[in-house]
Formats: C-alpha cells, structure tokens, sequence
C-alpha cells in the first residue's frame, strides 16, 4: 500500500514508534525500524501512506491523531540530515539505526511534562546557540544549566557542557583536537601523530613541570580542526539552506551593468570559461579565505592571529 507513495528519492516517512512519522527512510529501513522499534500506537488514518483521510498539512503535524500544533522545526533538520547521510544505507545497520538514537530520543521527550511546544533538543539548540553568541563560557553554561535544573527539577535537559557538545557533534557540528608544537613548528598529525617530541625543534609534544612530564598527558597548544566537507554536506542537506547554496545560479543579475554578488563579476566568469564541468554544476562552491588580523611575522603592533 505505501510503495506507490515513496518521494523521487525512493524515501518514505516512517511509522515507526521512534520516527513516528517525522523522519523519512526508504522502505527497507522503514520494515526493518518497525520491526525493531513496532509501530506507533496513535497512527489510525494512514495520510502518509495512502489513505485519502481528512487531515492538516504534513508542515503542521506532530502525530497525526493527537492535534494540530506547531511542528517542532527539529524534525525538519533531523529528517534532512538523516535522509542526505551517506552514512545510513538501505539496510537499516548500526550506522542508521543508532547513530542518531540519542537525538530521537531528545527529539521525542517534551522539555517538560505538558509543555509540547519544546522538545528536550529544541530547547538544548537553541540555548547553545545563545551561548555562542553572546561568547558564554563553559562554565557560566554549567553554571546555567545546573540553575535550570534545580528551579524546574522535572526538567529533560543535559547535566553538563560536555553533555550537550556530545549531543551535537552527532549533528555533524563536532571538530577534532590536533595537538600543535609549542613553537608552532609543526602539527602532531598523520604521519606526525604517535610522536612524542617536535619533529623539528625536538621540543616535549607534553607539558613539563620541574623538568618532568605531568602525570596527565597535557600538550602545550591544541588546534581544532573543523573539518570543512562534512559541513559543506549538511548545508547541502537542509533544505533551506541547499537552496541558498545553489542562489549563485539562479539569483544572478541579468543586467551585465550590475554587480550584487560576486558571480556578476569578471574574475567569476573567467573562472567559468576557464572551468567549464565545474561551472555546470549548480551545486559548486567557491570557497574564500579570509586573513583579518592574520600576523605570520608578528611585526605589527597588535601581536594576535586569527
């Protein structure tokens, strides 16, 4: 019955008591999670899959058969994430079916008992959102969450920074810890990565004290490394964010006179002739460094880097 209801993608959303019909898999994976998880027990008109039953929109919909509220806006990021992964496959493995457990179940779990408008990962993005922006630091966040916590003890939320990091790095918005030189010689990294002293200087890779190693492994410098494909991928699997990666194509003024973006300009069009496969592609990126306050010789009178 739900097979001729699949999107162009081959994909489905899924009824599943983990899902509960706010992700999107193909059908295998979708027998293989109701196998797993059962079916959602509220799930009586089948509008997802089939049945011409009366409903609200699908943009407007939690559970099809407790109401009509506001959708928490997560399931759209979970659903394009898990859908554009090319990490879960057709049959539903460890990668696709606990990789992202922990999410469902923040995804799930209401911020509070009878407060639906928040989800438990709703509430967790957004405070870390405003935790990035007004530069909180990881304590103050602890600090908060442990206030949080003891106003409203039923509260579903983290117990810790550390917590809450782990829960987004699953989002794909983690990063890796390379240990550095602390001469700046080189990166402890590949081939450089089991060595414990400078391959340049000879310098300790470790923290001394009194001329021994700590009894903890502590480096001098630590660099994160914020991979850049992963991220170019999940701007591609968001929706709303793939469409504004792709304006460069159809947003383009079409009067030769004006200039609004930097595909209106020369050095962009060159580029273009010059590689024509790749300017074909609508999904193509042009990546810019920037420098500001870049010191590589520190001879100017502000001694930062970025």
């Amino acid at each position: 019955m739900a097979k001729p209801h699949v999107n162009d993608r081959g994909f489905i959303r899924c009824p599943c008591k983990r899902c509960i019909n706010n992700a999107q898999h193909q059908l295998e994976v979708l027998e293989t999670h109701i196998h797993r998880f059962g079916f959602m027990s509220d799930y009586n008109d089948w509008i997802y899959h089939g049945e011409n039953v009366y409903a609200a929109s699908s943009s407007n919909v939690l559970h099809p058969n407790l109401g009509v509220h506001d959708r928490d806006e997560m399931f759209e990021v979970l659903e394009d994430i898990i859908s554009n992964d090319s990490e879960v496959d057709q049959l539903g493995s460890q990668s696709s079916n606990v990789q992202y457990d922990d999410l469902f179940t923040a995804l799930n779990s209401e911020l509070y008992p009878r407060v639906s408008s928040f989800s438990s990962l709703n509430f967790l993005v957004k405070l870390m959102q405003l935790k990035v922006m007004n530069k909180w630091t990881n304590k103050s966040f602890d600090e908060l969450l442990k206030l949080l916590k003891l106003a409203f003890p039923k509260m579903d939320l983290v117990e810790s920074h550390y917590e809450a990091k782990k829960l987004m790095t699953k989002m794909g918005l983690g990063y890796q810890s390379i240990h550095v030189c602390k001469n700046d010689c080189a990166l402890f990294w590949n081939e450089n990565s089991m060595s414990e002293t400078c391959p340049v200087c000879f310098e300790s890779r470790w923290k001394m004290q009194a001329g021994r190693r700590l009894c903890k492994n502590v480096p001098h410098k630590v660099l994160r490394y914020f991979p850049l494909a992963p991220r170019l991928k999940r701007l591609f699997a968001t929706s709303k964010t793939a469409k504004l990666m792709r304006w460069h194509q159809s947003g383009k003024s079409t009067d030769d006179n004006v200039m609004r973006h930097p595909v209106d300009g020369r050095a962009w069009k060159d580029f273009d002739s010059k590689h024509t496969e790749f300017a074909d592609d609508v999904r193509n990126v042009r990546l810019g460094l920037a420098a500001d306050g870049f010191n590589p010789f520190n001879n100017m009178s502000i001694s930062y880097s970025m």
